[in-house]
């Protein structure tokens, strides 16, 4: 498994100490300088400097640094237990921000952070699964991978389940285990994406969604929970689905399908990823949105205000919150002995932008 950048710096940040580059009592680089050394996100330098902390190789000091502490070689580390944090992606889109969460509510406990990406490719989950289990972690809070299909490594979450480790789940999760979930109810976010567009007198709607992910699905039968219960017919052609690996295929299905006959008058997203692609591939076929099509997205993410005078109209997603209360479940189960935690779903927001207009009759 090719380790995540954060782990690379952190073993070679802990190799300089204990070859004395940077001596007990010294400070280290700026979090800035590391950053501009290792051409890497904030982020990621603040992972490998937090574990550093945590295991006693590093002290910081309100207003002065970080500097080298010799906590490390008396025993004295702060650590009492290691959660394993394992996500579809590490760097990209909204995953920086639950992780932040998870971090900020187990760093205020003295938890550690074990973290590993699938690229959700069932592969990559196995050897990371392994990788926990080897590493005897103390509680895990994963991410399913291709959470739409039956998954390879169900025996790996077995072993964990047996072992009676804490395990909980994010967005999704396997239909096989019965296991504590924390997420968005994405049902509710694709039924109230497609009332909005219905509100503002669109009939012919459209949706763009994934179908290797719980989400998707979810998403989905929201969108046609809200046609049906508008009367509105389900019509397949609206329909520009995608997974994983044929990602790159969507322009020319998005292409497709505003050229045909019947276009949409608007779009459903799976998320803003998605919809900031649709915008472009709109804006270069010489379309304008609003003006010629409508579109809402869910995840309110940065990528909502990234398309210049258009403010994506997005459901809201509790990034950072949802890593928070993930985390803060895995503490209570842990401390408590308890592997029984009730799972916790937020209800989903839409935050209005001006990427839909309303039809005139």
């Amino acid at each position: 498994m090719s380790q995540p950048k954060y782990m690379m710096i952190k073993t070679e940040i802990k190799q300089r100490i204990l070859d004395k580059v940077y001596p007990i009592g010294s400070r280290v680089p700026s979090e800035s300088k590391f950053q501009e050394d290792y051409s890497v996100s904030r982020h990621t330098i603040r992972l490998a400097i937090s574990e550093l902390v945590n295991e006693g190789y590093l002290q910081k000091r309100q207003g002065a640094g970080t500097f080298v502490s010799d906590d490390f070689l008396n025993g004295q580390t702060s650590i009492t237990k290691t959660i394993g944090v394992i996500t579809t992606y590490v760097s990209d889109y909204i995953f920086p921000s639950i992780i932040r969460g998870i971090e900020s509510e187990l760093s205020q406990k003295q938890y550690s952070l074990m973290l590993s990406s699938t690229h959700n490719n069932v592969k990559k989950e196995k050897i990371s699964l392994e990788t926990m289990l080897q590493q005897n972690v103390d509680g895990l809070i994963i991410e399913p991978t291709k959470s739409s299909y039956l998954n390879p490594n169900l025996n790996y979450y077995l072993q964990i389940l047996q072992r009676k480790v804490p395990l909980l789940m994010l967005h999704a999760k396997y239909e096989e285990l019965d296991v504590p979930v924390v997420a968005m109810d994405d049902v509710q976010a694709g039924k109230i994406a497609t009332d909005y567009l219905i509100g503002l007198k669109h009939k012919n709607i459209g949706i763009i969604t994934k179908t290797d992910d719980q989400q998707g699905k979810q998403r989905l039968k929201g969108y046609i929970n809200s046609l049906n219960e508008n009367n509105l017919s389900f019509e397949n052609e609206y329909i520009i689905s995608y997974d994983t690996e044929s990602m790159d295929l969507i322009s020319g299905k998005i292409v497709h399908s505003v050229k045909g006959d019947k276009a949409p008058t608007a779009f459903v997203c799976y998320n803003d990823q998605v919809a900031a692609l649709l915008i472009q591939e709109l804006l270069s076929l010489g379309k304008k949105v609003p003006e010629d099509f409508s579109v809402v997205s869910i995840d309110n993410s940065y990528l909502s205000t990234t398309i210049p005078s258009i403010r994506l109209t997005s459901v809201n997603h509790p990034k950072e919150e949802m890593g928070k209360v993930a985390a803060r479940l895995m503490i209570e189960a842990i401390e408590n002995n308890s592997f029984d935690s009730q799972s916790f779903i937020f209800q989903p927001e839409l935050i209005i932008g001006n990427s839909a207009k309303k039809l005139t009759e």
